[in-house]
């Protein structure tokens, strides 16, 4: 099983998410919360249902998470000039205040995750994740390889 890289990839993403969570909460911020941050900063003037994809959660736990958010003042939701059913979200002035040390906490946890890889390796690391998730996003035929 050590060498099984798919348990391996899981395994290490599981401890990121782990990692990330216990360290946005000391901003007080869920993990979603902050992965939603920092996707209205990457991607601004987007619907619910783009960030809802984006973070991977349904579109009604989004629009939970964005109510507490927008109670809160983190959020807001504002028409959407293309199409009168949607609402863009934006960061508000409060939420912005906290991008910086949301990415220095992400950096931070980048920097811990390379610990002991020289700069080639992390170079070769990540070419390598960037085929595998190739392949993942790749249209393939499953194949069945159980013999029955």
């Amino acid at each position: 099983m050590e060498n099984n890289i798919g348990y391996l990839l899981s395994d290490s993403g599981r401890l990121l998410r782990k990692t990330f969570d216990e360290r946005v909460r000391d901003l007080g911020l869920t993990a979603v919360q902050a992965r939603l941050m920092l996707s209205l900063v990457k991607f601004p003037d987007n619907n619910q249902a783009f960030y809802a994809e984006r973070i991977e959660v349904e579109p009604i736990t989004l629009t939970r998470i964005v109510d507490r958010m927008e109670e809160a003042g983190w959020v807001e939701r504002v028409a959407d000039p293309n199409d009168r059913r949607a609402r863009l979200l934006h960061l508000t002035d409060k939420s912005r205040e906290i991008v910086e040390p949301l990415r220095a906490i992400v950096n931070a946890l980048v920097e811990d995750m390379a610990e002991g890889l020289t700069s080639r390796e992390q170079d070769l690391l990540a070419e390598l994740l960037g085929k595998i998730s190739a392949n993942l996003s790749a249209e393939r035929e499953y194949r069945n390889v159980v013999n029955v």
